[in-house]
């Protein structure tokens, strides 16, 4: 077996220069805490860390940067 590693997806590549060329929107603060609420709701610990982190960013873009 002579599988080289890592394995080369050139589709990958291009999806990630896709990504970076295109500016990302931000979903709105109201959406973002429904989805914290919706994430206390449901103890999902993972879902309370990822949408509060992403209404702080969302709130004050310069976070982050």
């Amino acid at each position: 077996m002579t599988a080289k590693w890592p394995i080369r997806r050139p589709t990958e590549h291009a999806a990630l220069r896709a990504c970076d060329r295109s500016p990302r929107r931000l979903p709105s603060v109201p959406a973002l805490m429904a989805a914290l609420i919706d994430a206390v709701d449901h103890d999902d610990r993972e879902g309370m860390c990822l949408a509060s982190h992403r209404v702080v960013r969302a709130a004050a873009p310069e976070v982050g940067k």
